[in-house]
């Protein structure tokens, strides 16, 4: 016999100073003492967004007045409930967040979050939560290093954060200097720059993490262990299925749209991509013809957002 899902709404809701709000499970619940994000279940009749703003203001005394889908995920709360969390990023609300039903409330930061004991559900939202919603990769024209470096200077100064260095044909001294040139975006401004390439090469190289292909994805018998971010390319739900049973960090479902670098690849569409994302059970980035207008569309989908070549390159400097 199957139980049906519980419908969970989910907040991340962080502070000005960045700080994320985590509450702790009260005795005699399942997984007490632990700490998550705070929400609660959806009521017969509600949307989602109303059970979420029912919820923070039941449990948090807040008025929620706007917010976007992080991540949508289905987990256990014990051994025979399932439940569907549906997992919203809080971007403006009113008033004091307080534990209105005993529970204790604690802001913490990136770090603190990490080293928090939670659900095994939460380690998701927690990573979706540190992803932004833009994924730059460098193109696949080769070009000088300093060129290029000046290049990714300037989308980190129009707000990319997540970047993959994809130069296979480079030595590993080119790669090393490459992540050394962009230590003070990364140290100064929350840079987090993957390589595409093997695991131990990205982390003796000196990268944030690793971006894996689709073939080196199959390869792989366990989580990298060495490499903090790993994300994976992946082209339909086996590939999805394979991440999110190897606790990848991310990962990129490609192709949405017909792309001039992979003309004989099948477009998936909007419609067969949300599919195939809605129970991926991880972050994913949409890939292929996609803009900066698609951001929105991959997250109200249940998407992280969009991961593009051309259209988050900078434009190059100009000369007076």
């Amino acid at each position: 016999m199957h139980c049906r899902s519980v419908p969970v709404a989910v907040g991340v809701l962080t502070d000005s100073e960045g700080r994320v709000l985590v509450a702790r499970r009260a005795a005699g619940k399942p997984w007490a003492g632990l700490w998550e994000f705070p929400g609660g279940k959806r009521e017969v009749g509600e949307s989602r967004w109303q059970a979420l703003v029912r919820e923070l203001h039941e449990e948090l005394g807040i008025v929620t007045q706007a917010g976007i889908p992080l991540i949508r995920l289905r987990s256990l709360v014990d051994a025979v409930q399932p439940v569907t969390l549906d997992v919203w990023r809080v971007t403006a609300f009113s008033g004091t967040p307080t534990g209105r039903e005993g529970q204790f409330l604690m802001w913490v930061t990136a770090d603190e979050l990490d080293a928090l004991p939670m659900p095994p559900a939460n380690r998701v939202i927690r990573r979706a939560g540190r992803l932004p919603e833009r994924y730059l990769i460098t193109p696949p024209d080769p070009m000088p290093l300093g060129q290029l470096v000046q290049a990714l200077l300037r989308a980190v100064a129009q707000g990319v954060r997540l970047i993959q260095i994809r130069r296979p044909a480079a030595s590993s001294a080119e790669l090393a200097a490459l992540a050394e040139a962009l230590a003070p975006a990364r140290r100064e401004q929350g840079v987090t720059l993957l390589l595409n390439g093997a695991p131990e090469q990205a982390h003796a190289l000196g990268y944030d993490g690793v971006h894996l292909s689709g073939a080196r994805l199959a390869a792989l018998t366990m989580r990298p262990p060495d490499p903090g971010w790993v994300g994976a390319s992946c082209h339909g739900p086996a590939d999805l299925a394979r991440a999110s049973a190897l606790a990848l960090d991310f990962a990129v479902l490609s192709p949405v749209r017909p792309t001039p670098d992979h003309a004989a690849a099948t477009p998936l569409g909007w419609r067969r991509w949300a599919r195939q994302v809605r129970d991926a059970g991880l972050p994913v980035y949409a890939l292929g013809g996609l803009g900066t207008a698609d951001v929105s569309c991959a997250q109200r989908l249940g998407g992280q957002g969009i991961a593009a070549i051309r259209a988050l390159w900078p434009a190059p400097e100009v000369s007076v």
